[in-house]
């Protein structure tokens, strides 16, 4: 949906360019924007460098293990039905750190691991769907998102982030005179979509075991 999007206010720019004689300024913005993208993506890839190695640096002294293990009571009140030896809470608690230091490009990985051994947990509830054939074929077209998915899905796309590291980097490339101003007010922001979040996904899990 999303490319068939960019190609409609493409195709509308520059047929509004055709017909108000200013081509040559879609051309030239057109060409300004692919440099403009090419010195962005060659800026991120320092940032994405930098705060990957901060990371693997905290892993390898152990801070990554300390701050897991801080965060346990609160993965134990929000994913209540996962065992607490689960090796799907690490992946959840890493990737909510990651997400917590801004380190996006990070917790990704985490994240797509902590939904495959979600997704391998409800294979041992035996919560799979059939196919409706009745041949007991478990199919993955035919699986519903667990209560656990959604909830590490919510709390993801709502994560608060103390240093929100691709803003700043955005904002330096352009010129911001004060790239990290954008700090405070991301706490904030994301404090409380987070609370939103967490009092959610309480909500719904309560009415869902009623």
């Amino acid at each position: 949906m999303l490319n068939y999007i960019w190609a409609l206010m493409i195709m509308v720019g520059i047929v509004y360019g055709s017909l108000t004689g200013n081509i040559k300024e879609v051309s030239n913005a057109a060409l300004n924007s692919a440099g403009e993208a090419v010195a962005l993506c060659i800026t991120m890839m320092g940032v994405m460098a930098l705060w990957v190695g901060l990371m693997e640096i905290a892993q390898t002294s152990g801070l990554i293990r300390k701050l897991t293990n801080g965060i346990q009571p609160f993965i134990s009140f929000m994913f209540p039905r996962i065992p607490k030896e689960h090796v799907a809470r690490e992946y959840i608690s890493t990737n909510i750190i990651a997400n917590i230091l801004g380190l996006g490009w990070a917790c990704t990985p985490a994240g797509l691991k902590a939904m495959e051994e979600l997704a391998k947990l409800e294979e041992e509830r035996g919560n799979l769907s059939y196919l409706p054939d009745g041949k007991g074929v478990k199919s993955n077209r035919e699986r519903v998102a667990s209560n656990e998915m959604c909830t590490f899905l919510i709390l993801n796309i709502s994560s608060l982030q103390l240093i929100p590291v691709n803003m700043i980097a955005y904002r330096q490339q352009y010129g911001s005179v004060n790239p990290a101003g954008i700090i405070g007010p991301a706490i904030v922001a994301t404090f409380v979509s987070t609370a939103v979040a967490v009092v959610y996904c309480k909500v719904k899990d309560r009415r869902r075991r009623a």
